[in-house]
């Protein structure tokens, strides 16, 4: 029995699969979400789950939010360390494996069906060829996949945490605002579930939009304003046009932050949008806004046009992507 899990800021996710079929990584036999929050450590988590659900797990492969180096890692917005040989001793598993959620996301890529994908750019994909994904959720994940002749292999990036880079005279002043406040301004910064409420300030304290009262007061009761931004951005028969203005120019910036990472991987394999966020808002990214500034890279625009561009609907990825990992470890044994 192989236990997985996608480890994130504001979620976890914990599945277990058979490793007796080949195909077993896509079924779970038993699965569960739990607020992350709300627990001092993974150990915990992870006996409550058992708790629910007795299997005697083998094997354990998670998927964190945040870099992982010679089995240890530091979730980048919960205050847990993690450790391999820990893990093993306090949970009683003896396999125990971390990767960053980005990596396993990249892990479960290549499996992904086309009813599984909302395609941005068909364009034309080259076999073999490198991919990369860009994923805004709770913070800015980013990884890539190169070919090795044999099958894909994921490799972990901390892109999301790089100088946030305006494109034009408002994200200029945007990113002017924020040097106030913060001392160093990231894509994470205005690109994330975080990011978010920072471009709504900075369109309230700018006087770009005037922001209605009883929008202020659901936003001073709520623990999490980014869902209160986004669903009146979203509401056709009375969008708010603050919230329409920050989910606009954060559609911008994410579509030159991938094509950033699609110049940097050169992907011409495809690049792959995941996180939370994304498929919420779906309209937004088919309306064309994301596209052009993909493609707005002077002289190698032409590089970009060809390369093909899929949002990913499956809200389990990073999970299966954790499950698909578990197996080849499980299968090189």
């Amino acid at each position: 029995m192989l236990l997985a899990g996608d480890i994130g800021g504001t979620k976890t996710n914990l599945a277990v699969f058979s490793t007796d079929d080949d195909d077993g990584w896509k079924k779970p036999l038993a699965e569960a979400t739990f607020p992350s929050a709300r627990y001092s450590s993974l150990e915990a988590l992870v006996e409550d789950f058992q708790g629910q659900h007795h299997f005697p797990i083998d094997r354990a492969c998670f998927g964190v939010a945040g870099p992982v180096v010679s089995g240890r890692a530091t979730i980048t917005n919960l205050p847990w360390v993690l450790e391999t040989n820990h893990l093993k001793k306090a949970l009683g598993i003896p396999s125990v494996s971390l990767l960053n959620d980005l990596v396993a996301i990249a892990h479960g890529v290549p499996y992904l069906d086309a009813t599984d994908l909302h395609t941005l750019n068909v364009g034309h994909p080259v076999q073999g060829g490198a991919i990369a994904v860009v994923a805004p959720g709770t913070g800015l994940g980013e990884a890539f996949l190169i070919w090795d002749g044999h099958r894909y292999r994921p490799h972990m990036s901390e892109g999301g945490h790089a100088d946030f880079a305006p494109a034009d005279e408002i994200q200029l002043e945007l990113l002017r605002h924020l040097q106030l406040r913060y001392p160093h301004v990231s894509f994470e910064r205005v690109c994330s579930g975080k990011g978010l409420p920072n471009i709504y300030h900075f369109l309230k304290e700018a006087g770009q939009a005037q922001e209605p009262s009883w929008l202020a007061e659901k936003l001073a009761k709520a623990d999490d304003r980014t869902p209160i931004i986004v669903d009146n951005a979203l509401d056709k028969e009375h969008a708010c046009e603050i919230c329409t203005m920050t989910l606009d120019l954060f559609v911008s910036i994410l579509g030159a932050e991938a094509g950033n990472m699609a110049l940097k991987v050169l992907a011409t394999g495809g690049v792959y949008i995941g996180g939370g966020i994304p498929p919420r808002i779906l309209p937004f990214l088919s309306e064309g806004r994301f596209m052009q500034s993909f493609l707005r890279k002077g002289r190698l625009s032409g590089v970009l046009i060809p390369m093909p561009v899929h949002v990913i609907l499956n809200p389990n990825i990073a999970l299966l992507g954790a499950a698909r990992h578990g197996f080849e470890a499980a299968n090189a044994d």
